[in-house]
């Protein structure tokens, strides 16, 4: 019997992916300060891990049609072969189904860390405090050994007439000496005293009066000269 006839053949596929993604937080050691003299401090550390992840998947060429050829199958001779093998018909669309595939993930993970026993980092704490008072101390102690070997060396060098001259780059290392005499010792020195004459201490006297109004006899009395 002639006619169209048709084969069925059913295609099925099946593909799949599977990705795992994870974001993995590394949790350090405390941050230790060091203060020297063999301390050593640590300290509540806060970890802070922003992370952004994504995916992208596609299948090249992109086709998101392909054309199924339908084929001349008639017999209308009835022999019982295809009049017209290999003829096609017509072409029928059929979607694929591709697609391209995107992932976008934005998060953050955070951690705090912090010791149980607070009273040995207080201890540590203090410890530092006072080993840095003693550092600057001591730096201090130094500076004021260099400043007075400097006033020692310079006081001593200009007392014997020893200094930097005033265009010398290292004039100001001893431009702030000052040398004085010691305590209690005077310098020679001159005074100018003036000539003034003293009046004489020996008042004068007349050079004669009358016995008869001083009640006895006549008396003169010398001028001493003034020296």
């Amino acid at each position: 019997m002639g006619g169209v006839s048709a084969t069925a053949a059913p295609v099925a596929n099946s593909s799949g992916s599977v990705t795992n993604q994870a974001i993995q937080v590394l949790q350090g050691p405390y941050i230790t300060n060091t203060y020297g003299a063999g301390i050593q401090c640590q300290g509540p550390t806060r970890n802070f891990t922003p992370y952004v992840t994504g995916s992208a998947s596609a299948t090249k060429p992109y086709e998101p049609y392909y054309y199924d050829p339908v084929y001349d199958m008639r017999d209308m001779n009835d022999d019982g072969a295809p009049d017209n093998p290999g003829d096609v018909l017509y072409t029928v669309p059929v979607r694929t189904g591709q697609k391209d595939n995107y992932n976008l993930g934005v998060g953050f993970s955070i951690t705090w860390s912090e010791p149980l026993d607070k009273k040995l980092q207080d201890q540590c704490k203090e410890a530092a405090a006072a080993n840095i008072a003693l550092m600057q101390q001591t730096t201090a102690n130094k500076r004021l050994d260099f400043e007075i070997a400097r006033l020692k060396n310079c006081g001593e060098l200009m007392k014997q007439g020893i200094y930097f001259h005033p265009k010398s780059p290292y004039y100001k290392v001893c431009a702030d000496v000052v040398v004085t005499n010691p305590g209690g010792v005077i310098p020679p020195h001159r005074h100018t005293i003036p000539s003034v004459s003293a009046p004489s201490s020996v008042p004068e006297s007349p050079l004669s009066v009358r016995a008869e109004d001083l009640g006895g006899p006549l008396q003169t009395t010398p001028q001493v000269p003034s020296p």
